[in-house]
């Protein structure tokens, strides 16, 4: 089903008309599609929830492409970003056309799904502005970056799943559950796989989260379990270029504290939550089971 999805993204792009538009869009990496998944799953296939799928994909690579702009990123999922290898304005324009393409085909929807993923594209400008914001200091508040994660990455998770629900006539406020915490679950095991990978995995820097200025969760927990000397060193830290002494330093000090094992507790506890919002569907069980597991 997802060559299917693949097929209609390419008829969306072609309809667009301009070659570099298409140049440019095969040169990106599709990724795992987890939100087009979740659509199929929760839906089934069809004309329409295909289109549903495409359509959301669209808009998360249109966020994407505006996102790797916004960190000066080179790579994106082991592939150059089009910021690196054309320039931020063609990126930001290349994002501009994904977006407005998708809201043209998204009118064809009942007002109700269409308002769906029209705000949650709201709720992920206002996260990725936060996102920017918290990161300019060092933030130890774990509730407002739980907040900005929710806004920034979770908010499209839900609505594809809660759209997809309200497309096959099911509860939609339970599927919306699911993706809220799925998205949520998935971007804190993102953060950890920032620090315990690898950047031939991870297809960037190790802990490069945390020389971008962001602290995640296990940053977080972190500064909250260390000494009042150790948390001016973890400050000074912040948002620098590591060595890889001091990038030691931290991954010891987390074994230490248990930051991680905390983190990961949090999105176990999230998933769990999922899990039973889904009354025992195997297949969305599977998901969200499988991105726990992520070379974690």
């Amino acid at each position: 089903m997802i060559e299917q999805v693949e097929s209609d993204i390419q008829n969306l792009i072609d309809q667009i008309g301009y070659s570099d538009v298409t140049r440019l869009f095969d040169s990106l990496s599709g990724g795992k599609r987890l939100r087009a998944k979740l659509v199929l799953k929760i839906a089934a296939s069809s004309s329409k929830s295909l289109r549903l799928a495409a359509i959301i994909e669209l808009i998360h690579a249109a966020s994407l492409l505006h996102d790797d702009v916004i960190d000066d990123a080179a790579l994106r999922r082991g592939v150059p970003s089009v910021n690196a290898t054309e320039d931020s304005k063609t990126a930001v324009m290349l994002g501009d056309v994904l977006y407005s393409k998708a809201f043209s085909e998204l009118v064809h929807f009942s007002s109700s799904i269409a308002s769906c993923i029209a705000d949650s594209v709201t709720a992920l400008s206002v996260g990725e502005m936060m996102d920017v914001t918290m990161a300019k200091t060092f933030n130890s508040d774990a509730d407002a970056y739980m907040k900005m994660l929710y806004l920034k990455t979770a908010t499209l998770i839900e609505a594809s799943a809660k759209s997809a629900a309200m497309l096959a006539g099911k509860d939609a406020e339970s599927y919306g559950i699911y993706g809220k915490n799925l998205g949520l679950s998935f971007q804190i095991i993102d953060d950890i796989l920032d620090i315990v990978s690898d950047e031939a995995t991870l297809g960037k820097p190790a802990m490069n989260d945390f020389a971008e200025g962001k602290c995640t969760l296990p940053y977080i927990y972190l500064y909250e379990s260390l000494s009042s000397s150790d948390k001016e060193r973890l400050q000074a830290y912040h948002g620098t270029v590591l060595t890889s002494r001091q990038n030691e330093w931290i991954r010891s000090k987390m074994e230490e504290y248990g930051s991680i094992d905390k983190a990961y507790c949090l999105a176990r506890s999230l998933s769990d939550e999922a899990i039973k919002s889904i009354d025992g569907d195997a297949e969305l069980i599977a998901i969200i089971e499988a991105m726990m597991k992520r070379s974690y």
